[in-house]
C-alpha cells in the first residue's frame, strides 16, 4: 500500500511540474491586457512577463511577482511613454511580439523575433523566445535594462553595448543617468552617459588579469559576483549565508550612478531588500557620479549621504527629484539696462565640469575675474584657480562641493575653487540670441530679417500649437507639431526632444549651434527655441510638402524626372555648404530623405543637425562612436571597435544612396521584391555592369544620358574605399555636366584597390 501511495504521489509530482511547464509556455495566438490578463508568469510563479503600472499608465517588462515587493528587473523600450489601458500585447499567429490599440498609435515592443513558434519566462527571470526548432532567437538576458540577475552575463563586445544604464528613478524605468559598461579591455567601469569612455570620465572600475578575450561580469546564484575571462575573479563573496530560505540576488545600477548587489530572504517575506554590496565599499564618495545633480547645481556631502544644491538665483526644476537639476527663478529681458543691478555670488571649494567658452585671463585677481564676467552678456559663470579665471554660458555642471561635515576643516579640502555666478537675469536667452518680438495684440510674430534664433517660453510653444494638437512628423529624437504664428498668417514646425536626458542636451545643444550659425537656401532655417525647465523644443520654418521621403516613396506624389534632378543638386548644394564654405565645416552624419525636407517651390532643404560633428581648421577627420541611419551609414564606422577616424566622406556616401533612392523612387532596401533586387546598391552594380541599367526605372520617360551620368555619380559616392569617393564640390559639377565621369569601379575592383 505505501508503495502504491508513493508511486502515486511521484506520478501526481511529474504531472504537477509537466503542468507547470506548460503553464509556463506562451503560443501565438495569446494575448495580455493591463486590467484583464496582465502577465506571462513563470513557472514558479516567480518571476511575469506584461503589464506594470508606471505613472499614469503601463509598461510592459518583467518583475519579482512571487515577493511583495514587485520589483522590476527589465523593461522593453523603456524610453517609451507609458500605454494605455486599453492597449493589448500579441503573440501574433506570424510569430511576432506586438503592442495594438484601436484609439492610439501605439509604439513598437522592440522585441525582434519574427517568426517565433513559443515564449517563456522562466524561473531564472529570462524571458525566452523560440522558433520552431525550439532554439532561442531572443532572450531578455541579452538585452539588459539596469539589472542582472543570476546565471546572466554581461559579455563584453566590439560595440561597446554590454551596458546597464541606470533608471531615473524606482519608480520610473526609462534611461537614467548612469552607465555600468562591460569593457573589452576586462574593464567593468561606471560612467556618465554621455561622456566618452575615457579615464577622467570614470569614477570606479574593477578589471580581471590576463587574456582579455571573453571578459565578463557575472552574478552566480549563490550571490557570488565575478569579472571571467577563463580565471575568474571575485569582485566580491557571497555576504549573505541563510540557512533559513533561499535567497534571491540581483544587480542593478541604480539611478544614483552607483552599482548595488542586493539580496532578499524568501524565508523572511514582507521584508525589504538588503544591499549585500556596492561600489561605495570601495571608498567611492556619493558625489563621485560627475553630473548627479544636474545642471546649474552641485553636490554636498553630508556625513555619508550627499544632497543636491542649486547655485544662486537658480531652483529645483522638480523638488521632489532634485537630480534633474536646477533652473532660474527669474527671466529679466535685456543685457545691458541699467535699471538692472548685476551681483556675483561665491560657492567656494568647488570642482566643475570644464564647460567654459574663453581663453583663460592669467594673472587676474578675485574681482577682476568677478567684473570680466559682469562686463559679458555671454557669462554666466565664472571659475577662479591659482590666479587664472574662465567664464561659462548658461546650463553648465557643477560636479562635486566638498564639504563634510564634523569630519574635516576647510583648509584640508584638495581643491579650492571659486564659482561666482551671476543672479537675476538670463543672459543665456536674452543676449546669446538677441531678442523678442512681440506684437501690440500679445501675438507672437517673426521678421524675414530675423536672422538670429529667438528664445521662446514653453507656454508660448504650447499656445504656438495649440497644446501640440497637430503631428507633422516623429523621429528617434522626438515629434515634430505644426504651430501658427502671426495671428495665424504664419505656420512653423516645432520639434519637441523626449526623453530628455544628457544625451539629448547634446543633441538639442548641437543643432542649436549648427543651424545658429549657417545660413543658406538648402538648409533648414532655425527661427527659435525653447530652455525652459526640464523642456527642449526648436522651432523651424514649415516645410509645406513634407519630407523627401514622404514624396519619393508615395506613388501619387513621385516627382518627374526633371524635378527630381533638381532635388538632387539642392541636396548636393547644401551638404558642400557644410563641407566647404561653413567655418568651422560640419559633417552632417545623418543624410537620409527623411531629412530632406520640401517647401512649396520644389525646393530641398536639409534638416536635422542633431547628430552632426564639426571639424577645426586644422582637422580633416574626427573620432566619433557611430552615429546616424542604418542602410545610410559608410561602411568606415563598422571598421574600429568603439570609435572611428571619419570624413566628410561619411556624407558622400550617404548621398549616393540618396541619390539612388532619387533615381529609383524607391528605399535603399526593399524585402518585398526578389531576394536579386532587394539592396538597391547591389541590383544597381549589378544592372550597370550588365548594361542593362533602364531597369532601375522600368517605362518612366527619363533623359537617358542624364539618367546614366546619375547612375555613375551614385556608384563613385558609395565606394567602400572613402579616399576614392569624389567631394561634393566635384559631385555637383558632375550632376550639373560640367565634369566628366569616369566609369566607376565595379566592387570586385573596388576590393582590389584597398
Amino acid at each position: 500500500m505505501a508503495t502504491i501511495f508513493l508511486f502515486l504521489l511521484l506520478l501526481s509530482t511529474i504531472f504537477t511540474v509537466e503542468a507547470q511547464q506548460r503553464q509556463s509556455i506562451v503560443k501565438p495566438g495569446s494575448s495580455l491586457t493591463p486590467t484583464t490578463k496582465p502577465t506571462w508568469l513563470s513557472s514558479s510563479g516567480l518571476y511575469a512577463f506584461g503589464f506594470y503600472k508606471q505613472g499614469n499608465g503601463y509598461a510592459v517588462g518583467i518583475f519579482l511577482a512571487g515577493i511583495p515587493q514587485k520589483t522590476v528587473v527589465w523593461t522593453a523600450n523603456r524610453d517609451n511613454p507609458p500605454v494605455p489601458a486599453d492597449v493589448t500585447l500579441n503573440f501574433t499567429s506570424d510569430g511576432r511580439l506586438v503592442l495594438q490599440s484601436t484609439q492610439f498609435t501605439v509604439p513598437s515592443l522592440g522585441i525582434t523575433a519574427d517568426g517565433a513558434t513559443s515564449a517563456s519566462m522562466l524561473d531564472t527571470g529570462n524571458f525566452v523566445v523560440y522558433n520552431s526548432d525550439n532554439k532561442s532567437i531572443w532572450e531578455s538576458f541579452q538585452h539588459p535594462t539596469d539589472t542582472l540577475l543570476p546565471t546572466q552575463k554581461l559579455s563584453a563586445s566590439a560595440n561597446d553595448d554590454a551596458v546597464l544604464d541606470s533608471s531615473v528613478s524606482d519608480s520610473n524605468q526609462s534611461t537614467g543617468l548612469f552607465r555600468a559598461l562591460m569593457q573589452q579591455d576586462g574593464f567593468i567601469a561606471l560612467y556618465p552617459r554621455g561622456t566618452p569612455y575615457r579615464i577622467e570620465y570614470g569614477y570606479w572600475s574593477k578589471n580581471v588579469p590576463g587574456p582579455l578575450l571573453g571578459a565578463s561580469l557575472n552574478l552566480g546564484v549563490d550571490g557570488r559576483l565575478y569579472l571571467a575571462n577563463g580565471n575568474n575573479t571575485n569582485i566580491i563573496s557571497t555576504a549573505v549565508n541563510s540557512t533559513t530560505g533561499r535567497v534571491l540576488y540581483r544587480l542593478r545600477m541604480d539611478s544614483d550612478g552607483f552599482l548595488r548587489l542586493y539580496s532578499y530572504n524568501m524565508a523572511q517575506l514582507g521584508r525589504d531588500w538588503s544591499i549585500t554590496w556596492s561600489v561605495k565599499n570601495d571608498n567611492i564618495d556619493r558625489c563621485e557620479p560627475k553630473g548627479l545633480c544636474g545642471v546649474n547645481a552641485f553636490c554636498v556631502i553630508y556625513d555619508e549621504d550627499y544632497n543636491c544644491s542649486c547655485l544662486p538665483g537658480f531652483t529645483y526644476i522638480d523638488n521632489s527629484i532634485r537630480t534633474y537639476g536646477c533652473e532660474r527663478i527669474s527671466a529679466i529681458e535685456g543685457c545691458r539696462e541699467e535699471s538692472i543691478a548685476y551681483t556675483m555670488e561665491a560657492e567656494s571649494n568647488t570642482i566643475w565640469e570644464n564647460n567654459t567658452y574663453s581663453f583663460p585671463l592669467f594673472s587676474s585677481t578675485e574681482e577682476e575675474c568677478k567684473n570680466a564676467c559682469l562686463e559679458d552678456c555671454n557669462c554666466e559663470a565664472a571659475f577662479f584657480k591659482d590666479s587664472a579665471c574662465e567664464k561659462t554660458k548658461a546650463s553648465f555642471e557643477i560636479w562635486e562641493k566638498k564639504t563634510r561635515r564634523h569630519k574635516h576643516s576647510p583648509h584640508q579640502v584638495a581643491f579650492a575653487i571659486i564659482v561666482f555666478a551671476i543672479s537675476g537675469i538670463v543672459i543665456y536667452k536674452s543676449c546669446v540670441f538677441g531678442y523678442r518680438n512681440t506684437s501690440n495684440n500679445g501675438n507672437i510674430v517673426l521678421s524675414d530679417d530675423d536672422f538670429a534664433p529667438r528664445s521662446f517660453t514653453y507656454a508660448e510653444l504650447e499656445k504656438m500649437t495649440d497644446n501640440f494638437k497637430e503631428e507633422l512628423g516623429r523621429g528617434s529624437f522626438g515629434i515634430v507639431y505644426k504651430g501658427a504664428i502671426g495671428n495665424g498668417q504664419k505656420f512653423v514646425a516645432v520639434k519637441r526632444l523626449q526623453n530628455f536626458l544628457a544625451d539629448r542636451e547634446r543633441e538639442f545643444q548641437t543643432e542649436m549651434k549648427v543651424i545658429g550659425r549657417t545660413h543658406h537656401k538648402n538648409l533648414i532655417r532655425l527661427l527659435g527655441y525653447c530652455h525652459d525647465g526640464p523642456n527642449r523644443l526648436l522651432v523651424y520654418e514649415y516645410m509645406s510638402n513634407g519630407s523627401l521621403a514622404d514624396i519619393l516613396f508615395t506613388p501619387e506624389k513621385r516627382p518627374y524626372w526633371n524635378e527630381r534632378m533638381g532635388i538632387a543638386r539642392n541636396i548636393a548644394r547644401g551638404i558642400l555648404y557644410l563641407h566647404e564654405e561653413c567655418m568651422p565645416q560640419i559633417i552632417h552624419c545623418d543624410i537620409k530623405p527623411q531629412n530632406i525636407l520640401m517647401d512649396e517651390n520644389g525646393c530641398a532643404k536639409i534638416s536635422d543637425f542633431g547628430l552632426a560633428k564639426f571639424l577645426k581648421p586644422d582637422q580633416s577627420k574626427t573620432s566619433t562612436g557611430i552615429r546616424g541611419t542604418k542602410g545610410y551609414v559608410a561602411p568606415e564606422w563598422y571598421r574600429k571597435a568603439s570609435k572611428a577616424s571619419v570624413t566628410v566622406k561619411v556624407d558622400v556616401y550617404s548621398f549616393g544612396i540618396v541619390l539612388l533612392e532619387i533615381i529609383c523612387c524607391r528605399k535603399s532596401v526593399d524585402c518585398n521584391l526578389p531576394e536579386e533586387e532587394a539592396v538597391l546598391e547591389e541590383w544597381t552594380y549589378s544592372c550597370f555592369e550588365s548594361g542593362e541599367i533602364g531597369k532601375l526605372v522600368n517605362d518612366e520617360e527619363i533623359d537617358k544620358r542624364q539618367f546614366e551620368r546619375m547612375v555613375k555619380v551614385a556608384l563613385w559616392c558609395i565606394l567602400d574605399e572613402p579616399s576614392l569617393r569624389p567631394s561634393m564640390k566635384k559631385i555637383l559639377l558632375m550632376l550639373e555636366g560640367t565634369e566628366d565621369i569616369p566609369i566607376p569601379p565595379s566592387p570586385n575592383s573596388i576590393l582590389n584597390m584597398i
